[in-house]
């Protein structure tokens, strides 16, 4: 199923756990294979785009599972956009697709570069000893003077309001704290394109929306920067410029977070009547 406009969708799934969802606004940004473009130059100003994505694994017993089928989303550059969708939708494989962790058994993409991939578990990442050293250390690669690498590491954490913290050991940081140097180390590197899988799942209220404004104000900061991010919780949608919302391994709908936010709510509610009925 391709992405529609929500005047036009109006599926109904009963054997859906609806509770897994979540809430939604108005215009939406024109589907994936639409001419439309209030831009003018459509190509530049894409930082994600992907047109009929598939992927597929092959079991022991070499039956073929369909994971992902026909995806395609297109995401603005300089805006921050959330993937969202039920549990087992598909929406960490086509992050790790379009990060390039996996490869898709059909379709095309492009992303921005450089892009750089979040992990949900910051231990995975983060492994300095201090944070400003684990900023600094994808930094290595670039010919960088000590005073251009101080720079772009100061800057970084400001953007990620971690600047306090800069010779803090990372063992007495919270989960959500790395998940901000985890952030601020791609922005030293000045990555175009971050790609954030579910960070806040095992996070208290304080650090969950501490990583999203963190996220918020880095975008906010550089107009260059384009964020996706892998989202269950509903309520974080209030800080996207835009979502992509998944079922059964497909781009269901895509466009302003409200408008996604009401068609959630109204496939809730339905639900919610049916089972009721």
């Amino acid at each position: 199923m391709k992405a529609k406009e929500i005047s036009v969708i109006v599926r109904t799934n009963a054997s859906m756990n609806l509770s897994t969802l979540f809430r939604a606004p108005s215009p939406l940004f024109p589907p994936p294979h639409s001419t439309a473009t209030s831009r003018t130059n459509a190509t530049e100003n894409i930082a994600i785009e992907g047109r009929n994505l598939n992927f597929s694994i092959t079991t022991r017993q070499g039956k073929v599972v369909p994971i992902l089928q026909d995806c395609s989303l297109r995401i603005p550059s300089g805006q921050f956009w959330m993937l969202l969708g039920p549990n087992g939708c598909g929406k960490s494989t086509l992050l790790k697709i379009l990060a390039g962790l996996l490869s898709p058994t059909g379709g095309t993409m492009y992303v921005k570069g450089p892009k750089s991939f979040v992990f949900q578990n910051p231990d995975h990442q983060v492994v300095m000893p201090t944070v400003e050293a684990d900023v600094a250390f994808g930094l290595g690669k670039f010919n960088l003077t000590n005073d251009e690498v101080r720079s772009r590491v100061s800057k970084a954490l400001d953007a990620v309001g971690m600047s306090n913290y800069l010779k803090r050991s990372v063992q007495t940081l919270s989960g959500g704290q790395k998940q901000r140097v985890a952030i601020a180390g791609a922005l030293a590197e000045t990555c175009k394109v971050l790609l954030l899988d579910e960070l806040t799942t095992f996070l208290d209220e304080s650090d969950q929306f501490g990583v999203i404004k963190a996220v918020r104000n880095s975008l906010d900061s550089s107009e260059e920067v384009t964020a996706l991010w892998v989202t269950h919780r509903l309520e974080e949608l209030e800080y996207a410029d835009g979502a992509v919302y998944m079922e059964n391994g497909e781009v269901a709908l895509q466009g302003d977070a409200a408008s996604i936010m009401s068609y959630i709510r109204a496939r809730q509610s339905a639900y919610i009547k049916q089972i009721n009925s």
